[in-house]
């Protein structure tokens, strides 16, 4: 029973420093996100780096519109994906970043409105060096449903950018 009792002992301890680096650390934001920072962000397996999430709404029969603060740490991206009702974000705090698929990169900064139509493939994050907080409604709800697909290589992330119009 010892030696049973030691060996699974050296092999929780042998796992554990494993099982500790794929777990996001949380990290409070250097920005002021508005709407509170969240908690690390539950769909971080659509995510490369870590994003956190605070629900300031959910699905109502009245407005069918939920929203939601999602802050990102630099570098940190959403997959390449899109929306059967579309999207629509309002950025409150800090730099980042947005895509759609065969456009260039839009540098994002408080008081940007992304509205991306429905089924249109694209990404949004932090800056290079900069954390960013955006609001992300969800019009059309509850028909609206995400397709996520492949992750944003760090090519496609540090394409060519430009200022959002």
């Amino acid at each position: 029973m010892h030696r049973l009792l030691t060996a699974l002992a050296l092999g929780a301890a042998l796992t554990a420093p494993a099982l500790a680096a794929d777990t996001p650390q949380y990290n409070t934001a250097p920005i002021n996100t508005v709407f509170g920072q969240g908690e690390i962000n539950p769909y971080g397996q659509f995510f490369t780096g870590t994003s956190y999430l605070n629900s300031l709404n959910g699905y109502d029969e009245v407005f069918k519109l939920p929203a939601s603060n999602v802050t990102f740490e630099p570098c940190t991206r959403t997959y390449w994906h899109s929306h059967s009702g579309g999207q629509i974000l309002f950025v409150v705090a800090g730099e980042g970043r947005h895509q759609i698929r065969g456009q260039k990169i839009d540098i994002l900064r408080p008081g940007d409105v992304i509205v991306v139509p429905p089924n249109v493939e694209h990404w949004h994050g932090g800056g290079a060096t900069t954390w960013m907080s955006h609001i992300a409604l969800t019009p059309n709800a509850p028909d609206n449903k995400p397709t996520w697909l492949q992750p944003v290589t760090d090519e496609e992330y540090n394409g060519e950018t430009r200022p959002h119009d």
